[in-house]
């Protein structure tokens, strides 16, 4: 591992936390996908499984952000462990209904239950921003929790879709209700490294929503999770109308893998200059990156695609992180983290749902035109909030009244 990265764990506790929190997001990739793979076998409707998919994905977007809210205020043990317990219930019930053959809307109640999973990315850059807050190594460390999602969706769907074709439908998203158990007690088991709650009535009480600048990321990262969504939906899809659909899952792990490797390469540079103009340029290369999709006529073109494509995630996503540290106040800084990942719920919720309608209308391929016009619209909420993004607040983040002295230290 390249010395800035070995250099993280040179506090105590930071392996522990993170190998936690890498197993607990490991459901973050295989529930979603794990579902739509579930209830298009039994059922062979991709709009129901698209629909369920939204569904979690929506109350995911509601309940999410309350959650880390109460982290904040009370503690991440206090909180996850409750809130794991609600969603972890809710999965047995859609699981059996499925396999039950039972009626929809139970599955929607379920699904709608899944909502209060934890966000476990941002529980554990919580942690590591109350270790390197204001220092060189907090770029490296969000650099390397973007490598971890990536890695983790590059595993996660070929376990999901694999155990779920292979085995039995139901074998994906159970797997991955044993991996959120698995992961939340042990972070939550980790006290040495939990960052100090902060309660009401204390300096940057309120949602941090109050941000103009984090409602720009949020509101952009609708319509990118709208990308990411429908591309999800679609693969699978695609690979089924050619009779391979096992392939979907190391289609969309060469997706992740193109991620991964630029999020590696991002940790190491030094980078510098206004990380709002890295993140809208991000943005858009996102976004360009879609429009090849319309032209792929089989899988190894897809593959490659793909790949191509997730060469612009890891490096939005970390500026995306750090702009949320600028603007947010440091009471609030899981709850501003968990926004993002809402924002990113909601596109996704409604990407998959769009795409699924329209795989079942016009087939596959015309189901990448969703992701397309996903990215035309991520470039246009960028660019109509680029001037809130240049523009944090006084008394924000963690690096308050520092944002000169953050470019000259190479921090994004």
């Amino acid at each position: 591992m390249p010395s800035p990265y070995r250099a993280l764990f040179a506090a105590p506790g930071t392996r522990g936390f993170s190998a936690a929190g890498f197993l607990g997001r490991m459901p973050l990739s295989m529930m979603g996908i794990g579902v739509v793979t579930m209830v298009s076998q039994l059922t062979g409707r991709y709009g129901l499984a698209g629909a369920l998919s939204a569904t979690m994905a929506l109350s995911a977007a509601a309940i999410g952000p309350r959650i880390s809210r109460l982290v904040d205020q009370y503690g991440q043990r206090r909180v996850l462990r409750p809130a794991t317990l609600a969603a972890l219930t809710a999965t047995a019930g859609l699981l059996l209904t499925a396999h039950l053959r039972g009626p929809d809307w139970v599955l929607f109640v379920c699904a709608a239950g899944i909502g209060s999973v934890p966000s476990l990315g941002a529980m554990v850059r919580a942690r590591w921003a109350a270790l390197y807050r204001g220092t060189p190594r907090l770029h490296t460390a969000y650099s390397f929790e973007s490598v971890v999602d990536e890695v983790c969706f590059i595993i996660g769907p070929i376990i999901s879709i694999g155990l779920s074709t292979a085995w039995f439908p139901e074998a994906g998203p159970l797997l991955a209700a044993c991996f959120l158990a698995a992961g939340v007690l042990w972070l939550t088991a980790q006290r040495a490294t939990e960052p100090e709650p902060h309660p009401r009535g204390r300096r940057g009480d309120g949602t941090a929503l109050r941000s103009a600048g984090l409602r720009v990321l949020v509101a952009t990262f609708v319509a990118t999770g709208a990308i990411f969504g429908a591309v999800d939906v679609v693969t699978v899809a695609f690979a089924d109308e050619r009779g391979h659909k096992s392939a979907a899952s190391v289609v969309l792990a060469l997706y992740a893998a193109g991620s991964c490797a630029a999020g590696v390469v991002f940790g190491l540079l030094r980078v510098t200059g206004a990380p709002e103009r890295r993140w809208l340029l991000g943005v858009a290369a996102m976004a360009v990156s879609m429009i090849p999709l319309l032209l792929v006529g089989n899988l190894p073109l897809l593959a490659v695609t793909l790949f191509v494509a997730g060469l612009s995630i890891a490096p939005t996503m970390v500026t995306t992180m750090s702009l949320v540290e600028e603007h947010v106040p440091r009471a609030r800084l899981t709850e501003g983290m968990t926004w993002v990942s809402t924002g990113l719920a909601v596109g996704v919720a409604f990407g998959s749902s769009v795409a699924g309608w329209v795989i079942d209308a016009a087939g596959a391929r015309a189901g990448y035109g969703v992701p397309v016009a996903s990215g035309a619209v991520a470039i246009a909420a960028g660019f109509l909030g680029y001037r809130r993004l240049r523009r944090p607040a006084a008394g924000r983040g963690g690096t308050v009244g520092h944002h000169s002295e953050r470019e000259e230290r190479h921090l994004a």
